[in-house]
Protein backbone atom coordinates (compact mmCIF):
# COMPACT_ATOMS: atom_id res chain seq x y z
CA UNK A 1 0.00 0.00 0.00
CA UNK A 2 1.55 3.42 -0.97
CA UNK A 3 2.32 5.92 1.47
CA UNK A 4 -0.65 8.64 0.72
CA UNK A 5 0.25 12.35 -0.62
CA UNK A 6 -1.79 14.01 1.28
CA UNK A 7 -3.17 12.37 4.43
CA UNK A 8 -6.53 14.35 4.84
CA UNK A 9 -9.30 14.78 2.15
CA UNK A 10 -12.27 17.07 2.35
CA UNK A 11 -15.31 15.73 0.89
CA UNK A 12 -18.62 16.60 -0.14
CA UNK A 13 -21.49 14.30 -0.39
CA UNK A 14 -24.41 16.01 -3.13
CA UNK A 15 -27.55 14.29 -1.64
CA UNK A 16 -28.99 16.81 -4.76
CA UNK A 17 -32.20 16.56 -6.03
CA UNK A 18 -32.17 15.95 -10.67
CA UNK A 19 -34.00 18.40 -13.01
CA UNK A 20 -36.18 15.06 -13.98
CA UNK A 21 -35.56 14.05 -17.67
CA UNK A 22 -33.78 17.23 -18.23
CA UNK A 23 -30.13 16.41 -18.75
CA UNK A 24 -29.28 19.68 -19.83
CA UNK A 25 -30.18 21.33 -16.95
CA UNK A 26 -28.83 18.84 -14.24
CA UNK A 27 -26.06 19.10 -16.10
CA UNK A 28 -25.97 22.95 -15.59
CA UNK A 29 -26.97 22.08 -11.60
CA UNK A 30 -24.79 19.62 -10.66
CA UNK A 31 -21.87 22.52 -12.52
CA UNK A 32 -23.49 24.78 -9.65
CA UNK A 33 -23.08 22.30 -6.96
CA UNK A 34 -19.06 21.68 -7.77
CA UNK A 35 -18.77 25.01 -7.76
CA UNK A 36 -20.23 25.29 -4.16
CA UNK A 37 -18.24 22.02 -2.97
CA UNK A 38 -15.31 23.47 -4.11
CA UNK A 39 -15.85 26.92 -2.75
CA UNK A 40 -16.07 25.14 0.82
CA UNK A 41 -12.46 23.37 0.28
CA UNK A 42 -13.94 20.14 -0.99
CA UNK A 43 -11.06 18.15 -3.13
CA UNK A 44 -13.75 15.35 -4.22
CA UNK A 45 -17.74 15.86 -4.65
CA UNK A 46 -19.44 12.65 -4.85
CA UNK A 47 -22.94 12.55 -6.55
CA UNK A 48 -25.77 9.86 -6.66
CA UNK A 49 -26.99 7.07 -8.49
CA UNK A 50 -28.19 8.42 -12.13
CA UNK A 51 -28.01 11.62 -11.25
CA UNK A 52 -28.33 12.53 -14.44
CA UNK A 53 -31.43 13.18 -16.06
CA UNK A 54 -32.29 11.33 -12.85
CA UNK A 55 -33.06 7.77 -11.57
CA UNK A 56 -37.05 7.13 -12.68
CA UNK A 57 -37.88 5.98 -9.39
CA UNK A 58 -41.71 3.56 -9.07
CA UNK A 59 -41.85 4.14 -13.13
CA UNK A 60 -42.75 1.12 -15.30
CA UNK A 61 -42.54 2.41 -18.89
CA UNK A 62 -45.36 0.58 -19.43
CA UNK A 63 -44.10 -3.12 -19.10
CA UNK A 64 -45.76 -6.22 -17.80
CA UNK A 65 -44.80 -9.90 -18.34
CA UNK A 66 -45.24 -10.38 -22.29
CA UNK A 67 -46.17 -6.90 -22.84
CA UNK A 68 -45.75 -3.02 -22.99
CA UNK A 69 -47.65 0.24 -23.87
CA UNK A 70 -47.44 2.82 -26.78
CA UNK A 71 -47.33 5.82 -24.21
CA UNK A 72 -45.10 3.61 -22.55
CA UNK A 73 -42.31 3.76 -25.34
CA UNK A 74 -42.65 7.56 -25.45
CA UNK A 75 -41.95 8.19 -22.03
CA UNK A 76 -38.62 5.81 -22.50
CA UNK A 77 -37.98 7.59 -25.83
CA UNK A 78 -37.82 11.06 -23.47
CA UNK A 79 -35.60 9.26 -20.76
CA UNK A 80 -33.52 8.03 -23.63
CA UNK A 81 -33.38 11.53 -25.11
CA UNK A 82 -31.96 12.91 -22.00
CA UNK A 83 -29.79 10.05 -21.47
CA UNK A 84 -25.59 10.39 -21.69
CA UNK A 85 -23.63 9.94 -24.42
CA UNK A 86 -19.61 9.39 -23.56
CA UNK A 87 -17.51 11.38 -24.34
CA UNK A 88 -20.04 14.06 -25.48
CA UNK A 89 -20.80 17.75 -24.49
CA UNK A 90 -22.08 16.74 -21.33
CA UNK A 91 -18.95 14.85 -20.00
CA UNK A 92 -17.25 18.02 -21.67
CA UNK A 93 -18.86 20.12 -19.41
CA UNK A 94 -18.70 18.36 -16.13
CA UNK A 95 -14.80 17.68 -16.94
CA UNK A 96 -14.51 21.51 -17.57
CA UNK A 97 -15.85 22.48 -13.91
CA UNK A 98 -13.53 19.48 -12.58
CA UNK A 99 -10.60 21.27 -13.95
CA UNK A 100 -11.87 24.78 -13.27
CA UNK A 101 -12.23 23.88 -9.63
CA UNK A 102 -9.10 21.67 -9.17
CA UNK A 103 -11.55 18.89 -8.22
CA UNK A 104 -12.14 14.97 -8.48
CA UNK A 105 -15.89 14.65 -9.14
CA UNK A 106 -17.76 11.64 -9.29
CA UNK A 107 -21.23 11.45 -10.62
CA UNK A 108 -23.92 8.87 -11.61
CA UNK A 109 -25.34 9.21 -14.81
CA UNK A 110 -27.54 6.97 -17.14
CA UNK A 111 -25.26 6.72 -20.43
CA UNK A 112 -26.48 5.72 -23.95
CA UNK A 113 -24.15 3.78 -25.88
CA UNK A 114 -22.85 5.79 -28.33
CA UNK A 115 -23.67 2.88 -31.54
CA UNK A 116 -26.71 1.18 -29.97
CA UNK A 117 -29.46 1.98 -28.29
CA UNK A 118 -28.61 0.19 -24.81
CA UNK A 119 -28.85 2.57 -21.53
CA UNK A 120 -26.13 1.92 -18.98
CA UNK A 121 -26.54 2.65 -15.13
CA UNK A 122 -23.09 4.32 -15.36
CA UNK A 123 -20.77 6.23 -12.91
CA UNK A 124 -17.72 8.61 -13.88
CA UNK A 125 -15.15 9.99 -12.34
CA UNK A 126 -13.32 13.43 -13.61
CA UNK A 127 -9.92 14.17 -12.44
CA UNK A 128 -8.72 17.75 -11.53
CA UNK A 129 -6.97 18.24 -14.68
CA UNK A 130 -10.36 17.59 -16.45
CA UNK A 131 -9.97 14.34 -17.62
CA UNK A 132 -12.70 10.92 -17.44
CA UNK A 133 -10.54 8.68 -15.68
CA UNK A 134 -13.11 5.80 -14.76
CA UNK A 135 -16.28 4.89 -16.62
CA UNK A 136 -18.25 1.67 -14.28
CA UNK A 137 -21.24 0.89 -15.81
CA UNK A 138 -23.33 -1.06 -13.48
CA UNK A 139 -22.93 -4.71 -13.64
CA UNK A 140 -26.08 -6.02 -13.07
CA UNK A 141 -29.39 -4.02 -13.31
CA UNK A 142 -31.73 -4.92 -10.10
CA UNK A 143 -35.17 -6.01 -10.68
CA UNK A 144 -37.51 -3.78 -13.14
CA UNK A 145 -33.93 -1.39 -13.39
CA UNK A 146 -33.77 -4.53 -16.23
CA UNK A 147 -36.32 -2.67 -18.18
CA UNK A 148 -34.54 0.46 -19.03
CA UNK A 149 -30.65 -0.40 -18.76
CA UNK A 150 -28.37 -3.25 -19.82
CA UNK A 151 -26.52 -5.26 -18.24
CA UNK A 152 -22.85 -3.74 -18.20
CA UNK A 153 -19.35 -5.04 -18.77
CA UNK A 154 -16.99 -2.54 -20.11
CA UNK A 155 -15.15 -0.84 -17.35
CA UNK A 156 -16.18 -3.33 -14.61
CA UNK A 157 -14.06 -2.14 -11.77
CA UNK A 158 -11.63 0.16 -12.36
CA UNK A 159 -9.76 1.81 -9.86
CA UNK A 160 -8.47 5.59 -9.76
CA UNK A 161 -5.12 7.02 -7.91
CA UNK A 162 -5.77 9.86 -5.81
CA UNK A 163 -3.08 11.53 -3.50
CA UNK A 164 -5.35 9.98 -0.60
CA UNK A 165 -5.31 6.19 -2.32
CA UNK A 166 -7.16 4.41 -4.53
CA UNK A 167 -10.86 4.91 -5.27
CA UNK A 168 -13.37 2.94 -6.80
CA UNK A 169 -17.33 2.64 -7.15
CA UNK A 170 -20.07 0.30 -7.03
CA UNK A 171 -23.66 1.57 -7.50
CA UNK A 172 -26.51 0.55 -5.59
CA UNK A 173 -26.79 -3.19 -5.44
CA UNK A 174 -23.61 -4.10 -6.95
CA UNK A 175 -23.16 -3.53 -3.17
CA UNK A 176 -24.29 -6.99 -2.09
CA UNK A 177 -22.48 -8.88 -4.93
CA UNK A 178 -19.55 -10.47 -2.43
CA UNK A 179 -16.95 -10.89 -5.26
CA UNK A 180 -17.34 -7.49 -7.05
CA UNK A 181 -16.40 -5.62 -3.39
CA UNK A 182 -13.73 -8.50 -3.44
CA UNK A 183 -12.50 -7.03 -6.58
CA UNK A 184 -12.31 -3.51 -5.44
CA UNK A 185 -10.48 -4.96 -2.03
CA UNK A 186 -8.02 -6.27 -4.48
CA UNK A 187 -7.40 -3.30 -6.24
CA UNK A 188 -6.37 -1.82 -2.91
CA UNK A 189 -8.91 0.39 -2.50
CA UNK A 190 -9.06 3.08 0.30
CA UNK A 191 -12.24 5.08 -0.68
CA UNK A 192 -14.66 3.29 -1.92
CA UNK A 193 -17.81 5.28 -3.51
CA UNK A 194 -21.24 3.74 -3.56
CA UNK A 195 -23.16 5.85 -5.14
CA UNK A 196 -27.11 4.67 -4.67
CA UNK A 197 -30.72 5.09 -4.19
CA UNK A 198 -31.33 3.14 -1.09
CA UNK A 199 -32.55 4.98 1.49
CA UNK A 200 -34.43 2.02 3.58
CA UNK A 201 -32.57 1.48 6.96
CA UNK A 202 -30.90 -1.86 6.24
CA UNK A 203 -28.57 -0.32 3.93
CA UNK A 204 -27.01 1.75 6.53
CA UNK A 205 -26.27 -2.13 8.05
CA UNK A 206 -24.60 -2.80 4.34
CA UNK A 207 -22.66 0.64 4.55
CA UNK A 208 -20.99 -0.64 7.57
CA UNK A 209 -19.96 -3.60 6.75
CA UNK A 210 -18.75 -2.69 3.86
CA UNK A 211 -16.28 -0.59 5.60
CA UNK A 212 -15.63 -2.71 8.40
CA UNK A 213 -14.92 -5.66 5.66
CA UNK A 214 -12.76 -3.78 3.31
CA UNK A 215 -10.71 -1.49 5.91
CA UNK A 216 -11.76 1.50 3.84
CA UNK A 217 -13.71 4.30 3.88
CA UNK A 218 -17.34 4.13 2.55
CA UNK A 219 -18.77 7.08 0.61
CA UNK A 220 -22.78 6.23 0.71
CA UNK A 221 -24.57 9.09 -1.45
CA UNK A 222 -28.76 9.04 -2.18
CA UNK A 223 -30.57 11.75 -3.97
CA UNK A 224 -33.74 13.28 -2.56
CA UNK A 225 -36.92 13.19 -4.70
CA UNK A 226 -40.07 14.52 -4.39
CA UNK A 227 -42.96 13.46 -6.69
CA UNK A 228 -43.71 17.22 -7.30
CA UNK A 229 -40.26 17.32 -9.34
CA UNK A 230 -41.43 14.33 -12.37
CA UNK A 231 -42.71 16.28 -15.33
CA UNK A 232 -45.94 16.66 -15.87
CA UNK A 233 -45.31 15.63 -19.70
CA UNK A 234 -44.84 12.18 -19.35
CA UNK A 235 -48.14 9.60 -19.84
CA UNK A 236 -47.96 7.57 -16.83
CA UNK A 237 -49.64 10.28 -14.43
CA UNK A 238 -51.57 7.40 -12.68
CA UNK A 239 -48.18 5.78 -11.63
CA UNK A 240 -47.18 9.27 -10.52
CA UNK A 241 -49.97 9.77 -8.08
CA UNK A 242 -49.70 6.46 -6.18
CA UNK A 243 -45.74 7.88 -5.63
CA UNK A 244 -45.59 8.83 -2.00
CA UNK A 245 -44.74 12.63 -1.57
CA UNK A 246 -40.96 12.12 -0.60
CA UNK A 247 -40.40 9.25 -2.73
CA UNK A 248 -36.60 8.79 -2.25
CA UNK A 249 -35.68 11.06 1.31
CA UNK A 250 -32.03 10.34 1.25
CA UNK A 251 -29.51 9.00 4.15
CA UNK A 252 -26.22 10.34 2.73
CA UNK A 253 -22.90 9.52 4.81
CA UNK A 254 -19.50 8.52 5.16
CA UNK A 255 -18.64 5.49 7.58
CA UNK A 256 -15.04 5.35 8.51
CA UNK A 257 -12.85 1.88 8.07
CA UNK A 258 -14.04 1.07 11.99
CA UNK A 259 -17.63 0.69 10.25
CA UNK A 260 -18.31 4.28 12.32
CA UNK A 261 -20.40 7.47 11.54
CA UNK A 262 -18.02 10.12 9.89
CA UNK A 263 -21.24 11.85 9.25
CA UNK A 264 -24.75 11.09 10.43
CA UNK A 265 -26.94 10.06 7.64
CA UNK A 266 -29.02 13.03 6.28
CA UNK A 267 -32.85 12.57 5.79
CA UNK A 268 -35.71 14.55 4.11
CA UNK A 269 -33.71 17.36 2.29
CA UNK A 270 -31.50 18.19 -0.41
CA UNK A 271 -28.24 19.28 0.46
CA UNK A 272 -24.57 18.97 0.75
CA UNK A 273 -22.85 17.34 3.29
CA UNK A 274 -18.92 17.63 3.70
CA UNK A 275 -16.53 15.79 5.99
CA UNK A 276 -12.50 15.47 6.17
CA UNK A 277 -11.05 11.84 5.91
CA UNK A 278 -8.30 11.05 8.08
CA UNK A 279 -6.51 8.75 5.57
CA UNK A 280 -4.33 7.42 8.62
CA UNK A 281 -7.59 5.38 9.99
CA UNK A 282 -6.87 3.05 6.47
CA UNK A 283 -3.59 1.42 7.41
CA UNK A 284 -3.78 1.42 11.15
CA UNK A 285 -7.50 -0.51 10.54
CA UNK A 286 -5.88 -3.18 8.67
CA UNK A 287 -3.42 -4.06 11.65
CA UNK A 288 -5.19 -7.43 12.90
CA UNK A 289 -7.36 -7.81 9.39
CA UNK A 290 -6.10 -7.39 5.95
CA UNK A 291 -8.99 -9.52 3.94
CA UNK A 292 -6.48 -9.20 0.50
CA UNK A 293 -3.12 -9.38 2.37
CA UNK A 294 -2.32 -10.92 5.50
CA UNK A 295 -5.31 -12.19 6.35
CA UNK A 296 -6.25 -14.13 3.05
CA UNK A 297 -5.53 -17.41 2.07
CA UNK A 298 -4.82 -17.13 -1.84
CA UNK A 299 -3.77 -21.60 -1.61
CA UNK A 300 -7.63 -22.12 -1.27
CA UNK A 301 -9.28 -19.72 -1.93
CA UNK A 302 -8.24 -17.50 -5.34
CA UNK A 303 -10.72 -14.56 -7.17
CA UNK A 304 -10.44 -14.59 -10.91
CA UNK A 305 -11.77 -11.08 -12.69
CA UNK A 306 -12.33 -11.14 -16.09
CA UNK A 307 -11.74 -7.32 -17.27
Amino acid sequence: MKDFQSKTCRIALVQGSPVMFDKEKTVQKAVEQIKEAAEQGAKLIVFPESYIPCYPLRLTFGFTVGARTEEGREDWKKYYDNSVVVPGPSTECLAQAAKKYGVFVSIGITERDAVNATLYCTNLIFSPEGELVAKHRKLKPTGAERFIWGDGYEGAFPVVETPWGIMGSLICWENYMPLARAALYEKGISIYLAPNTNDNPEWQDTIKHIAIEGHCYVINVDQYITKSMYPDTLHCQEEIEKIPEEACIGGSCVIDPYGHYVTEPVWNRECIIYADLDMEKVPMSRMEFDGVGHYSRPDVIRLQINE
